[in-house]
């Protein structure tokens, strides 16, 4: 089993206008991308979305991932499913996003929760997220894609309040309880590192909730090597443990994005060589 890589291109190759970041992901031999919500508006105009999946066709990638409306996240926001008086905003930028993932085949669909809001409980603004991921989640599950929650860390996002996986994993488990099953957690080892965790006795205790994974060196969000995570550890026990997913490469270039990639054949080497052997037919399936 050899991982899959895939390049985010909403936080690489932004030296490009977004509509060349497909094309620059395969020159650099990913044949997957995912997007934070890549528009200004949480309901685009046609033409703008026309424009990018046509940009993606042509660089022959796959659309794996997308976020939905995390509103202004230079400015700090990290989403509004946990806030009030948007429902309207949330149902139309669902509809949207979930027509982009069905035509481009994405099967993760990121809902951030949101940062917290002055005057209301955690518990209310539960409540809240819980009734539009349900909406999502089965959203997600008629076009065979699944919804996932995302945990960030309190240096980078210090007004998000979902910072472990245990508390992610609870809201999850609380939509599952509303009927909605297609929904699990978003596993970004930048994240749990950020947060003093260990990132690969982290994605191991919670592997079966785990749908997704994201990748960038602690400290400084840059390629893997530039930081203490020992990737070669962690994503090795991710193949032992059976992900057949893609690892996304959420992180922010040291130097130019073509330049920053050297890391890969060796951390694909090092997860092959940490799969466990396979006998004639279990290769034949992988094949």
């Amino acid at each position: 089993m050899a991982l899959r890589f895939a390049a985010n291109c909403s936080i690489i190759f932004t030296e490009l206008p977004l509509l060349e970041r497909p094309a620059a992901a395969a020159a650099a031999g990913f044949s997957a991308i995912e997007l934070w919500w890549p528009f200004a508006d949480p309901v685009p105009a046609d033409q703008e979305v026309a424009d990018l999946e046509e940009a993606i066709r042509e660089a022959g990638v796959a659309l794996i991932a997308l976020n939905l409306d995390g509103g202004n996240l230079a400015a700090g926001e990290r989403g509004i499913a946990s806030h009030p008086g948007v429902d309207q905003r949330f149902s139309d930028n669902l509809a949207c996003a979930t027509g982009i993932a069905s035509r481009q085949g994405a099967r993760v669909m990121n809902v951030l929760y949101g940062n917290e809001v002055e005057g209301m409980t955690r518990a209310g603004q539960d409540d809240l997220a819980i009734g539009r991921l349900v909406l999502a989640a089965n959203a997600a599950a008629i076009i065979g894609a699944r919804v996932v929650v995302e945990t960030q860390n309190r240096v980078d996002s210090p007004s998000y309040p979902l910072r472990t996986p245990d508390e992610a994993i609870a809201l999850c488990e609380k939509v599952r309880a509303e009927g909605a099953g297609a929904i699990g957690w978003l596993c970004d080892l930048y994240h749990v590192a950020m947060e003093q965790m260990d990132p690969t006795a982290e994605l191991e205790r919670n592997y079966a909730y785990i749908d997704h994974v994201q990748i960038a060196d602690a400290p400084g969000r840059h390629e893997p090597g530039s930081g203490t995570i020992d990737f070669h550890k962690a994503l090795g026990r991710l193949v032992q443990l059976g992900y057949g997913g893609y690892v996304a490469c959420e992180y922010r270039p040291s130097g130019p994005s073509a330049e920053s990639f050297s890391w890969r054949p060796a951390f694909e080497r090092a997860a092959m060589d940490a799969a466990p052997p396979q006998g004639p037919s279990e290769q034949g399936a992988q094949g």
